[in-house]
């Protein structure tokens, strides 16, 4: 089953944080390849009212190249669950919580021949936590 998300709350605004997640994420072997920005997307879309419900939010598509291939070699499904969903939430507060998809969850989807890759994965982003300051 899935373990869940992997989070981290900063006492910075959004944009600070988003920093520190692309640069623990670099340090670990991950890039950003997506970005979206859910606030802006929904007022586009929907109104305000609806944005305004959300609030600040932020997801980042992070990808390890060479974790992506060996799970795309050992199960090619497993790329409907690329990339790597980094969740930032700001609070208004100035705090922004970071969550990280646990890749245990590729797992779930696609058996125990990934049970490696996403173990690895896991170990990375917990570093990327801790580097963080969680």
């Amino acid at each position: 089953t899935a373990t869940g998300a992997l989070r981290v709350v900063l006492e910075h605004d959004l944009d600070a944080v988003d920093t520190a997640v692309r640069d623990a994420l670099k340090a670990e072997g991950f890039g950003v390849l997506t970005e979206i920005d859910v606030e802006a997307t929904l007022r586009s879309r929907l109104g305000d009212t609806e944005a305004d419900e959300v609030g600040p939010t932020r997801i980042l598509g992070a990808c390890n190249p060479g974790l992506a291939h060996r799970a795309l070699m050992t199960q090619r499904d497993v790329a409907m669950l690329l990339p790597c969903n980094v969740v930032l939430r700001g609070s208004g507060s100035g705090r922004t919580e970071v969550s990280f998809a646990d890749p245990g969850d590729m797992v779930a989807v696609a058996g125990d021949t990934l049970a490696d890759v996403a173990a690895e994965a896991r170990e990375r982003l917990t570093r990327v936590v801790a580097a963080l300051g969680g």
